[in-house]
């Protein structure tokens, strides 16, 4: 069931050191209104409810949620806290090595996964499955992304549908581009470079993060991570592709039509080729 950790030579080593510290920048990150955002879709396009342990193996697969790229787990502890059955899946060992202490922390009943998404191997269907906070982009090229889609197509149960979020190649073009960010907090700082190829549609960030570890002693390590940009009409036909129906699609910052300048794009797909149960 667990797959060994791999990435693409280019981002080898990711969300490593980085994961230490991973919360602490993403600490204003509205989580709690994406939960509610999901849980809502999930209401109105979806057939997961609510109901751990329904006793019957079909509805316990209908209800069973998974977190693709569920990183630290905040998400899915939020999720599991309305009431769903959660599953989480995740690359980076050391990013789950920090789920599984908060899960032991809170005593929460969360299935957590070290596996790469383009190898997903799943124990049984499921009714639901988000990817958030731009997973998708890491996959860099559209052959390995349609193959993503197949997977999740091939592991949602009949009528199951897909949540997940993309940055768009207008963002990393024309907000990103080439740019450096940084900010200084009393604990940990970080120093983000980024550069665009428009070419290659790839965004490259190299991160540089001081923690303190001492009162005046700091650790520095730098971490570069490679995303690609995708067009909505790419999305849509790899979704198509992979035999998944398209639903809805929407600004993710507005939730209006998707224009020219959307930054980053929700997309809710469903199942629609096995036969219903």
């Amino acid at each position: 069931m667990y797959e060994e950790e791999y990435y693409p030579a280019e981002n080898e080593g990711i969300y490593g050191d980085f994961a230490e510290v991973y919360d602490r920048f993403m600490d204003e990150t509205p989580y709690e209104d994406w939960a509610g955002r999901i849980e809502d879709w999930i209401k109105k396009y979806g057939i997961s409810k609510p109901e751990r342990d329904a006793g019957d193996v079909l509805e316990s697969e209908k209800n069973l949620v998974l977190d693709l790229g569920c990183g630290t787990g905040t998400l899915t502890e939020l999720l599991y806290d309305k009431g769903y059955d959660m599953l989480g899946v995740d690359v980076s060992e050391e990013m789950l090595g920090i789920a599984m202490r908060k899960k032991a922390e809170n005593g929460k009943s969360i299935l957590y996964l070290l596996q790469d998404m383009r190898e997903l191997e799943l124990y049984s269907t499921v009714g639901t499955v988000i990817s958030v906070c731009d997973c998708v982009n890491y996959i860099l090229e559209e052959e390995e992304l349609k193959q993503v889609f197949s997977l999740v197509n091939n592991y949602l149960f009949p009528g199951g549908i897909f949540i997940f979020d993309f940055n768009t190649e207008y963002k990393y073009r024309e907000i990103i581009g080439d740019s450096t960010i940084a900010e200084n907090r009393e604990e940990c700082s970080f120093i983000w470079e980024n550069y665009y190829d428009p070419e290659e549609c790839l965004n490259q960030y190299d991160v540089t993060v001081f923690v303190q570890e001492q009162e005046d002693l700091f650790r520095r390590f730098t971490e570069t991570h490679f995303q690609r940009g995708y067009t909505p009409e790419q999305i849509k036909e790899l979704l198509e592709q992979a035999g998944l129906e398209l639903l809805k699609m929407c600004d993710s910052d507005t939730d209006g039509p998707v224009t020219a300048v959307s930054q980053r794009v929700c997309v809710i797909a469903k199942e629609c080729m096995k036969e219903k149960q």
